[in-house]
């Protein structure tokens, strides 16, 4: 689990043989079956995870429903971000899509990392701005464009959750009703 771990963070900081045993110390092996909430809606996010394998959902309820923010796959870090950097209670649900294998970190031992590990500072940048810069694309992407071409995009960059995820949870990603997306795929499929 370490080695796909290792391969996502060497294009940001390469990790000494030290480092590594330092950081495999400090995260823990986490298999989680499908449909467990890691995080509920106003819990304080404590840990951190990074997905080795499976789906995280992380979503709103409004009104009795849920309103799907993200969707995190392998080799992503997945937390409900806000709630784990003030360690305050937060408005977000996450939740397992899949069977998931999980590195998870706690925020006092990631906060020791720091220390430890001067390069984690580096690393949580990087993943700080990759994930500022996808909701930048989210957000642009719902004030300029039109269900439909949310969609082609989604198709485009994420068309491997088409067959992973339930629609009606990336109908509600795309902002869309699940009667709006059969419609467009049906369109889009002539």
């Amino acid at each position: 689990m370490f080695e796909f771990f290792y391969k996502h963070l060497q294009p940001i900081a390469a990790l000494t043989n030290e480092e590594k045993i330092i950081l495999e110390s400090a995260f823990i092996i986490r298999q989680v079956p499908k449909k467990v909430k890691l995080l509920q809606e106003g819990k304080t996010a404590r840990e951190l995870y990074f997905i080795v394998k499976g789906l995280i959902r992380l979503f709103y309820t409004k009104e009795g429903e849920e309103i799907t923010g993200y969707i995190f796959k392998e080799g992503l870090f997945a937390s409900s971000y806000e709630s784990f950097l003030r360690q305050t209670p937060g408005i977000q649900t996450l939740e397992t899509l899949e069977e998931c294998d999980l590195l998870t970190i706690s925020y006092s031992r990631l906060q020791q990392l720091y220390e430890e590990i001067p390069k984690m500072h580096i690393i949580a940048r990087k993943v700080a701005e990759q994930r500022f810069i996808s909701a930048q694309i989210m957000l642009s992407s719902f004030i300029l464009d039109s269900p439909e071409e949310r969609y082609k995009k989604f198709e485009q960059e994420q068309g491997d959750l088409l067959l992973r995820v339930p629609h009606h949870i990336i109908a509600s990603f795309l902002g869309i009703t699940p009667v709006s997306l059969s419609r467009i795929r049906k369109r889009l499929k002539k």
